[in-house]
């Protein structure tokens, strides 16, 4: 995998950023038993050294934990990096939906004037950065028309604060919204091998108005990483325990999957998940992955799937294989 990491522009902003992105839900600890600063930073640096540009946080990710990191590990290395973070998820006002609690404390989706003016000057803070590369409503707010949602991120970019908007969590709706208030540059949705169904009801939308799509879960939270066998226990408050998609019969199909993508991988000198990484970012629409990274081997492993080059053939071969195994899984 000598190839140069492949890079691909967000929408018409004229910004370009490396296909796989690094996410950073893991890093923030919520709902990922806690996490470790130290291993933490070395894993955005790793990932950055390793060609990665495009790294994802957001506020909600440990109320500011992750941001906080993010903005740490990105001293002397913010030049190299188009940042991403999100707005609408607020636990400062009452405003909005309530969503769900978080140590106790109520989150709203809220995504009001005043509150994306208020948000953006906390992660600005919190990232140690006076711009946002990428900003992105985290989640819709059905009380808020997008147009004064998108008037307030218009105003923020003509200040400078942000050089590009993105929604996350949409519907087709949402989508013809946005880009009716304005210019909207890229989607950020939940894509992987075993959920595809942004295919039909967003990924057109998106390549009439030259809408970008940011994916995020390409490995299913591990369920097609390669490690995770039919023999794996999980424990304690892992999310995967009791989640229909880890049945046993789903992680057979999966294995079973793994036996044909194998050879696949052998030829490119790749493991498992970057193979499927590297589908991922071949599939029609879709322009960038986000994965996860919570140490300086994972990060080093996802940055690698950037650099493969997979043939025509072989993305036949790993889609083929896919239909015939993941068809009537749980969940």
């Amino acid at each position: 995998m000598s190839h140069e990491m492949l890079t691909r522009p967000i929408g018409t902003s004229g910004i370009e950023a490396s296909v796989v992105g690094l996410g950073t839900w893991a890093i923030g600890g919520w709902m990922w038993g806690g996490t470790d600063e130290a291993q933490s930073i070395e894993a955005i640096q790793t990932a950055v050294d390793e060609g990665v540009t495009l790294i994802d946080t957001a506020p909600a990710y440990g109320q500011g934990l992750a941001e906080e990191i993010v903005g740490k590990a990105l001293v002397g290395r913010r030049d190299k990096v188009v940042l991403a973070t999100k707005c609408g998820l607020v636990w400062h006002s009452q405003k909005g939906n309530h969503f769900f609690d978080y140590g106790g404390q109520p989150v709203h989706r809220y995504l009001g004037k005043d509150a994306i003016i208020y948000e953006v000057e906390q992660s600005l803070t919190r990232l140690k950065t006076d711009y946002i590369d990428h900003y992105i409503t985290h989640w819709q707010d059905p009380t808020t028309p997008i147009a004064e949602t998108m008037e307030a991120l218009e105003t923020l970019k003509q200040q400078g604060k942000i050089r590009s908007i993105g929604a996350s969590n949409t519907s087709a709706d949402d989508v013809a919204a946005y880009v009716a208030a304005g210019q909207l540059d890229a989607i950020q949705e939940e894509y992987s091998m075993v959920k595809r169904d942004i295919e039909v009801s967003l990924l057109p939308l998106c390549a009439e108005h030259g809408v970008s799509a940011l994916s995020y879960s390409s490995l299913a939270l591990g369920l097609l990483s390669g490690k995770v066998g039919p023999d794996r226990d999980f424990s304690g408050d892992d999310q995967r325990k009791g989640n229909p998609r880890f049945s046993m019969a789903n992680r057979h199909k999966i294995a079973a999957l793994m036996v044909e993508i194998a050879p696949v991988a052998d030829a490119h000198n790749a493991t498992l998940a970057q193979t499927v990484i590297a589908w991922t970012v071949q599939q029609p629409g879709i322009t960038f992955s986000l994965c996860g990274a919570r140490n300086a081997d994972q990060a080093r492993e996802n940055a690698a799937a950037g650099r493969i080059r997979l043939s025509q053939q072989d993305i036949a071969t790993i889609t083929a294989a896919a239909g015939a195994h993941l068809t009537n899984l749980d969940g």
